[in-house]
């Protein structure tokens, strides 16, 4: 893909070159994520989804820009950029842009099988800096 970077163990890139225009962009396939799944959605003013759950995935939601409202159940959730959102796997949801005139653009990041714990190390060789 255009405008993605890769290295030694690592890809970065920009939302605008996953895409282009309304909709999911695809950012585990242009990244090579593999633990989880993760797209970004751009949503046009006043879009609204259709309602779906999940079989196993828990999923996290962060507001990138914009606002979107999501609907949990008979709950309503309004975020604005900053803010996080999870729903368990059977939560009912949909989303809504209630903009008439700003596109939104949240990401959503899914998983099942359970937090990892802190595993970080230090590379070989290396202690921590004091």
């Amino acid at each position: 893909m255009s405008g993605i970077s890769t290295g030694d163990g690592w890809a970065a890139g920009n939302l605008d070159d996953m895409g282009e225009g309304p909709g999911f962009r695809k950012v585990r396939h242009a990244l090579g994520v593999t633990a989880f799944g993760v797209n970004a959605v751009v949503v046009p003013p006043g879009y609204a989804s259709g309602r779906h759950l999940h079989e196993r995935q828990e999923e996290l939601y962060f507001v990138h820009r914009g606002n979107v409202e999501f609907v949990l159940g008979e709950d309503t959730v309004s975020l604005g950029p900053g803010g996080f959102l999870r729903v368990d796997p059977s939560t009912v949801r949909s989303m809504r842009n209630p903009s008439d005139t700003d596109e939104a653009v949240f990401v959503a990041i899914g998983g099942a099988g359970g937090y990892v714990g802190r595993d970080g190390m230090l590379p070989e060789g290396e202690t921590s800096p004091r």
